[in-house]
């Protein structure tokens, strides 16, 4: 499923217009993205925590010509699936 097949399910079964609907999506991407941006996590009970994961600095190596490269740390977004969500799926 894609962004306009997901604004479509949600017009679908909320009863809002779709662009109501984009407008909704647009602002919870936005609002996830920015909490995320300030360490922030966004807990939705059933169905799951979206978080940032600290991503130590590592050595790696380059598969072309096999150099040793230093990977810098970094923060990555990650999901968590809750338990309401796992159980739909199985």
């Amino acid at each position: 499923m894609n962004k306009s097949e997901l604004i479509d399910a949600m017009a679908a079964k909320s009863g809002m217009k779709k662009t109501e609907s984009a407008a909704a999506l647009d602002a919870f991407i936005e609002a996830v993205g920015d909490a995320l941006k300030k360490g922030d996590q966004v807990t939705l009970v059933g169905f799951g925590t979206f978080l940032v994961r600290e991503r130590e600095a590592r050595t790696g190596r380059n598969p072309r010509s096999g150099e040793t490269i230093e990977i810098a740390a970094s923060r990555l977004p990650s999901f968590k699936a809750g338990k309401g969500l796992k159980d739909a799926v199985n």
